[in-house]
């Protein structure tokens, strides 16, 4: 035919129509000439929307308040339960057994995260997130009615291992999804964190000590006897209710243990046929020998320990007084309390409740919470659809040093116009302009937050098969929560160790420290790009 177009008698159309065809056949491509012409049509299946399973994606997003409302409901009163139990005269010793508790849930959840996800590809998805939202549940109730520190840790312990299966309800969401309609999915997903982060406390703080707050309804002797027993009740209700809509609602996704219908194989559609034949799931040395995998896990503990340090310094930094290099926000505030009394940082000043500073750092954290939300909600979907995943990546994870550098400019602000710095009184005009840079820089922070959620998209884009996409999860969730559980310790202990001091250096070192280790946290990011490069051929982007 091109031989035919070059001769005199060709006509134009037909010369045209030959240049078209060969700027459009590659080689080297996996596409011939004509699949291109028809993915170019109007009515291409690459431009199609694969629909959401609706019910399923509700149950994930349903499952998935659970864990952070079961997590975060303690915080209010964990340091009122631990002086209850009467562990110690010192009352500045009480943090550190506030702080013993919750790193228990956090190190049962490492060493049980890798254990569901591999015990998810043997036995099926569907099991495993149910048996772990019961888990929950029950692990709750426990620790409502918990009246020894060996109880309330056992609980605590018990909660964080069935938390462990959060690897498993990523997968499921990877499995459900494709690249289609996930820039829909995963933002729906995202918010269930942030808002199960929001309802846990005001839950906590609420309707803990029942028998005090709400005498006509609550004075009885099992509530004077567990004060904390009607959160735990409440946030173990979430859970059982979580747990029978997905009986009901969550069908097995693994593509090996799905039932084999010729006429009715969704995934195998999705990702060209590599479901068709069942796989066997990778091993653990041979996922970290894939450099994507190796690189998203690196990258997912420096993310997690970034952004984990970044929100108790926040905290922390908001609780220091003016003239040690802090806002002076009070200690009164449930969540704010929780923080300083779990690394045991002694207030530096004491208002009343009623005081407006009392409410202050719930302010700030209610709107990072808001900000989180209208992000996954209006942002995200956008952004996922329109740019590349690896890149958007690298710059939300290029966010996070300005979080930190931009902190001290809150103090250094206020003491410029603080009416009184021993109680952190400031001038109406002062007031405004701090506030407005909380809302910059937990911007900034919410926006390179989004990097989890990406993350969560390349991990699924990077399982070398199908079957593996459990275990990926698992390795990854894994690193995540390794870093999650020893970053509050450090932050805090840097922090405290830096304020205070006249020499600059050593009053600015935690922004120094922290700024850097965002920066290792970049450099990590950028091998994500490199390592889908080297690992492309396996399984499509």
């Amino acid at each position: 035919m091109a031989a035919d177009c070059h001769s005199p008698a060709c006509s134009a159309s037909q010369r045209e129509e030959a240049r078209r065809f060969l700027d459009d056949y590659d080689p080297l491509g996996d596409d011939s000439a004509l699949e291109k012409q028809n993915s170019a049509a109007p009515t291409a299946r690459s431009d199609r929307t694969t629909p959401i399973p609706k019910a399923q994606l509700a149950t994930l997003c349903a499952v998935r308040l659970v864990d952070p409302i079961a997590f975060t409901q303690i915080f209010p009163y964990v340091n009122e339960m631990m002086e209850r139990l009467h562990l110690t005269q010192d009352h500045s010793k009480i943090g550190f057994y506030s702080g013993l508790v919750e790193s228990s849930f956090a190190i049962a959840q490492v060493v049980s995260i890798y254990q569901w996800a591999r015990l998810s590809d043997t036995i099926g998805r569907r099991p495993v997130v149910l048996l772990g939202i019961f888990g929950i549940g029950l692990a709750t109730l426990f620790m409502g009615v918990s009246t020894t520190l060996a109880g309330v840790i056992l609980a605590r312990c018990l909660g964080g291992f069935f938390s462990g299966n959060i690897a498993v309800i990523h997968s499921v969401l990877g499995e459900i999804t494709d690249s289609t309609n996930q820039s829909i999915a995963f933002p729906l997903y995202g918010l269930c964190w942030p808002l199960g982060a929001i309802i846990g406390p005001l839950m906590g703080g609420l309707l803990s000590n029942p028998a005090t707050k709400f005498p006509q309804w609550f004075d009885v002797e099992l509530f004077r006897r567990y004060p904390y027993l009607l959160p735990c009740l409440a946030a173990a209700a979430i859970a059982f209710a979580g747990c029978t809509y997905g009986y009901f609602y969550l069908g097995e996704t693994h593509p090996n243990l799905q039932p084999r219908k010729k006429e009715n194989i969704p995934m195998s559609e999705r990702r060209d046929g590599s479901f068709e034949k069942p796989s066997e799931p990778a091993s653990v040395q041979q996922l970290l020998k894939i450099p994507v995998v190796r690189a998203l896990c690196l990258s997912g503990a420096g993310l997690s320990f970034i952004a984990t340090g970044f929100d108790v310094t926040f905290v922390l930094f908001c609780y220091t007084s003016l003239p040690q290099g802090g806002l002076a926000f009070n200690v009164r505030s449930p969540a704010l309390y929780s923080y300083s009394r779990s690394h045991s940082i002694s207030p530096t000043h004491q208002l009343p409740p009623s005081h407006p500073q009392a409410t202050q750092i719930g302010y700030a954290l209610s709107i990072s919470g808001l900000i989180s939300i209208l992000l996954q909600l209006f942002v995200m979907p956008l952004v996922l659809r329109r740019v590349d995943h690896a890149r958007m990546y690298n710059f939300c994870m290029g966010l996070w040093p300005f979080c930190f550098v931009l902190l001290p400019g809150l103090n250094v602000l206020a003491r410029w116009g603080a009416l009184d710095e021993a109680v952190g009184t400031l001038a109406p005009a002062t007031r405004a302009g701090v506030w407005i840079g909380i809302g910059v820089i937990l911007s900034i922070a919410r926006t390179a937050a989004l990097a989890f959620s990406v993350s969560m998209i390349l991990v699924k884009d990077s399982a070398p098969n199908p079957a593996s996409l459990g275990v990926t999860n698992g390795i990854a969730q894994f690193a995540m929560c390794l870093s999650r559980s020893f970053s509050p310790a450090f932050a805090s202990s840097v922090l405290a160790f830096s304020i205070g001091h006249d020499f600059v250096l050593l009053r600015y070192l935690w922004v120094l420290v922290m700024t850097t280790i965002c920066f290792l946290g970049t450099t990590l990011s950028r091998r994500i790009a490199e390592g889908m490069r080297q690992s492309a051929g396996p399984h499509p982007r």
